[in-house]
């Protein structure tokens, strides 16, 4: 039995893993955290009525037996979550997205010195990582691209992570390269996108959205357009469970879902 505390639980994201964790035989909810919270107990929810499971909304208040913590809180929490985590022998799979590059090598070592493992992973959803692949791949083709990602309008962060973990494959296998005319200039400050290496990234914030992506290439003559649409959260909950079923078998601190599929 994996012993998992949920953390963001009052977030749509948040709630959808709590549920997925008491739907599972072979997860036991032991606890869940939410800093803007003030309820001591699940139950005190209405979706969760049923459910006896302690709440807490401190850090410094938290006493759990948890061996596996999911994240799905705000950038401004992430860190110090997951910083809690490892210190306590908990492996953390976080969804989180908006940490900075230095936070995330900092948990990367703090892992490696507590020798817990973890997951961050930018999207839980098969169809984005395979997305971030095959983009990898059309990339080695077509170094011309832009990324037009699309969020439901709550989202906090932009560019999402997964626009930001598909640009950074990409760069990977892409030089560096200005991309358009030269001369080009914006009308309106902002028309053309964020620039990351040359490639320009869109965010999209619209009610009705959930999450959804896409890589457009173009060449001579030819254009190739890599989309995947996430319809509905309980499409996240895949991923999840699979990191938390397998994260405790590691002991370093994964970027990204692939490392575990």
């Amino acid at each position: 039995m994996i012993k998992v505390i949920v953390a963001g639980y009052q977030g749509r994201m948040g709630s959808t893993a709590a549920q997925m964790v008491i739907d599972n035989p072979d997860f036991e909810l032991v606890g869940v955290y939410d800093a803007r919270g003030t309820d001591q107990n699940l139950n005190e929810n209405n979706q969760f009525s049923d459910q006896d499971v302690p709440a807490f909304h401190d850090l410094k208040q938290l006493t759990t037996d948890a061996t596996v913590w999911i994240d799905f809180t705000v950038p401004t929490a992430v860190y110090e979550n997951a910083q809690f985590a490892l210190k306590h022998g908990i492996s953390p799979v976080i969804g989180t997205t908006g940490m900075t590059d230095e936070q995330v090598a900092a948990l990367q070592k703090l892992a490696k010195v507590q020798q817990v493992g973890g997951l961050i992973a930018p999207n839980f959803g098969i169809s984005a990582v395979l997305l971030m692949q095959f983009a990898q791949q059309a990339a080695k083709y077509f170094p011309d691209v832009e990324i037009i990602e699309m969020h439901h309008d709550d989202k906090i962060d932009s560019p999402s992570g997964t626009a930001i973990s598909t640009a950074k494959k990409i760069a990977e296998v892409r030089q560096p390269k200005e991309q358009g005319n030269p001369d080009a200039t914006e009308t309106l400050p902002g028309a053309r996108g964020a620039d990351y290496e040359g490639m320009r990234i869109h965010a999209v914030r619209l009610p009705g959205l959930v999450a959804h992506e896409e890589v457009m290439f173009g060449g001579p003559g030819e254009g190739l357009t890599i989309r995947q649409d996430s319809f509905d959260r309980i499409s996240f909950m895949t991923g999840v469970k699979v990191a938390v079923e397998k994260v405790n078998q590691y002991q370093e601190l994964f970027v990204g879902l692939e490392h575990l599929l």
